[in-house]
């Protein structure tokens, strides 16, 4: 994905509930210069449907002065939630991240975004550390089995 994309995540977010917005950004609205700010720092896809409608939205970048350690942002529109596309977008950023030479992958959400962290679950074993309302939660990526992370079929962008 690139700055141009932007009316592609446009119309992704505006299937997205305020609350999932939320949990995701924090807020309720992204900028075209908000994205710009995240592809300076990670690497992102949309997911499209079969129709090429933006369902969901996958961000993976490094963490500050952590080498190998990388994050993971992952929202699916509020319609497809629980249809396994996460979980599928969320294995796919894995694998490329572990062929780039990340050990680890982390993710920090709400404690209550009980979604997200069964989904992180599904990944391999997790390390989580709370901070207030929120969690942080690493998957050690070499230690996930190779079954963990099937091969998913993902349309470019």
């Amino acid at each position: 994905m690139t700055a141009a994309d932007w009316d592609l995540v446009a119309a992704f977010h505006a299937q997205c509930s305020e609350q999932n917005l939320l949990r995701r950004w924090g807020r309720t609205r992204l900028t075209p210069r908000d994205l710009t700010r995240l592809l300076a720092q990670a690497q992102c896809w949309i997911g499209l449907d079969a129709d090429e409608r933006p369902l969901a939205l996958v961000c993976v970048g490094p963490v500050s002065r952590e080498p190998g350690v990388v994050d993971l942002g992952l929202q699916v529109a509020d319609s497809h939630h629980r249809r396994g596309i996460g979980t599928a977008l969320a294995r796919q950023a894995a694998r490329m991240a572990r062929t780039r030479g990340a050990h680890t992958l982390t993710a920090f959400t709400q404690v209550s975004n009980a979604p997200m962290l069964r989904l992180l679950e599904r990944l391999g074993p997790t390390r989580r550390t709370r901070d207030g309302p929120y969690v942080e939660v690493r998957i050690a990526l070499d230690a996930c089995a190779s079954d963990t992370l099937p091969h998913t079929r993902t349309a470019p962008t």
